[in-house]
């Protein structure tokens, strides 16, 4: 295909939405001239899925939940006016908040104001909201924030060491749905004993964002905590970013959250609209079906050439894996779905994996992502007429080109700037071609049996931990090797996972376990040192 013809196809394919200020380019994928029409039924179908989504029909039948983020900006289309009133008092009660955390009304325990934010969550928890911060933050933040997403002590440890003497002044935001996310509790309980070694009251510095009754509910209730805001059954996680849980730090930051809403909301209503040529989302999906085969043969590479937008693969990541990643279909075939999704930024990209992306296993395709504004204001012209971020602009198709003429597919996004109503606007494209796509594939893009699957073996371990704690408490000073102490414990199949356990009980001296070394790694004997056990026990 010449460049004359490649313009052709690229005026013929472009869906522009100046409005939004947005524009999606799927010239660059080699799908068939009759690919469209050969798929509008099946989309007409995926339109009809979504609008009965939208209008309350149960989406998630393991649960008998609704699934309504679509609802978190326009509550006017709930399905209720309970859920519509619900939605609109929370966030004037978050703006209300936020208020009150800047204009000094509510003060940390010893006085001043509040500046800091430690938000305490995991996965949708915390993926979305560190996206928002990341991308919309900036010396004029009201709170400068930090998060504990992950139960790694080193992680919150550092964390704790970067707010430092300032905790006495942070605000401390934790987020569970069910209050029982072992993950976010541990974080929690972290924090909370950090402001106790501080000589502060963690309930003077804390905020739930919880499922009403839940366990975090009763316990901030009990504990007298600042302040409680709600988490309803029918968003998920993952699609949760445009409800208190994305919305209350991006708030206490000083971002613009009706601005948020705003550019979400008119994405949805671009989105919503059933003809496929002028929708981004449904062509998104669709270029995801072509290019994967419509069964993930193809992995998603992100390429945003915006640092801002760095951690939008991250958060793509659960949005569309934990969404599209389902073994079977609702049939109950075995179908093995999903679609792997990793990247970088631009042009970081150019000195790390594009050399593979254009010449090695062509198992993917592209999405840049263009910003066409640089910055706020004029540019340093660091050659002739020619700034930074032209150079930028110039990689971006340069790679784009460079692809293209070695076979590999991709897709452009060109939005006009990065704030918050285009952020709120790339959430919502995604959430909608993702809905899309689950349809065209016969999924259900609201349950995540895999994910509790991983919770259920984590708790089998920990249980397993604490039977071995037992035996060894059991048989103070006696040694065992790995092999010995499970068959002592009637597990002998489970000697590896045994194995693995005692390996982290010795590294760390929480527990009060020691080895004597062996003549390699399955001779070495482990006991409980009796000194250190009474410690412990």
């Amino acid at each position: 295909m010449n460049t004359l013809q490649l313009w052709e196809r690229y005026q013929k394919h472009l869906c522009h939405h100046p409005e939004l200020g947005l524009s999606l380019d799927i010239s660059r994928m080699n799908f068939a001239d009759g690919f469209l029409q050969e798929m509008a039924p099946r989309m007409e179908k995926a339109y009809g899925e979504m609008a009965a989504l939208e209008k309350g029909a149960i989406a998630n039948a393991d649960e008998q939940r609704m699934v309504g983020h679509y609802w978190l900006r326009n509550a006017a289309l709930a399905p209720t006016r309970e859920i519509s009133g619900e939605i609109e008092s929370t966030f004037k009660a978050i703006k209300a908040f936020a208020g009150r955390i800047h204009g000094g009304e509510l003060k940390p325990q010893q006085g001043g104001r509040f500046n800091r934010l430690l938000v305490v969550g995991i996965g949708g928890s915390a993926l979305g909201p560190e996206f928002v911060a990341d991308a919309l933050g900036g010396v004029q933040d009201k709170l400068r924030l930090y998060f504990f997403d992950n139960t790694d002590p080193d992680g919150m440890d550092r964390v704790l060491a970067e707010i430092g003497t300032g905790l006495g002044e942070t605000l401390t935001v934790v987020i569970s749905k069910s209050g029982g996310t072992k993950e976010t509790r541990n974080g929690m309980l972290e924090a909370k004993e950090a402001y106790r070694q501080a000589g502060l009251d963690f309930a003077r510095h804390a905020v739930a964002v919880t499922g009403e009754g839940s366990e975090l509910d009763a316990v901030a209730k009990k504990d007298g905590w600042l302040a409680r805001f709600p988490m309803w059954d029918w968003v998920g996680g993952r699609t949760s970013v445009t409800s208190a849980v994305g919305l209350l730090p991006a708030a206490l930051q000083g971002i613009d959250i009706d601005a948020l809403l705003a550019g979400a909301n008119q994405c949805d209503a671009v989105t919503r609209q059933p003809e496929t040529l002028k929708n981004p989302a449904a062509l998104l999906a669709l270029m995801w079906y072509h290019a994967a085969a419509g069964r993930g043969a193809k992995d998603m590479v992100l390429l945003p050439y915006k640092d801002r937008l760095l951690l939008f693969s991250r958060y793509l990541q659960q949005l569309v894996m934990e969404s599209l990643g389902k073994e079977r279909d609702r049939a109950g075939q075995v179908v093995n779905q999903g679609i792997a999704v990793y990247g970088n930024k631009g042009s970081t990209d150019q000195h790390a994996y594009v050399q593979q992306l254009r010449e090695g296993v062509n198992n993917f395709f592209v999405t840049f992502i263009e910003v066409l504004q640089d910055r706020d204001g004029k540019s340093l012209q660091v050659e002739p007429n020619v700034t930074s971020g032209d150079y930028l602009a110039g990689f971006l198709q340069g790679t784009r080109r460079a692809l293209f003429e070695n076979g590999r597919e991709s897709l452009t996004i060109t939005i006009d700037r990065v704030d918050a109503g285009t952020i709120g606007m790339l959430i919502a494209l995604y959430e909608r071609a993702v809905g899309l796509y689950a349809e065209l594939v016969n999924i259900n893009a609201y349950h995540q049996p895999g994910v509790e699957a991983g919770k259920k073996a984590a708790g089998t371990v920990l249980k397993l931990q604490g039977e071995i704690l037992a035996k060894l408490r059991q048989e103070k000073g006696k040694q065992f090797t790995a092999a010995e102490l499970a068959a002592a414990m009637g597990v002998k199949e489970e000697v590896e996972t045994v194995f693995k356990v005692l390996c982290h009980l010795v590294a760390n001296p929480d527990h009060g376990v020691t080895l004597t070394e062996g003549k390699d790694l399955f001779t070495r004997r482990y006991s409980l040192d009796t000194h250190a056990a009474s410690s412990y026990t």
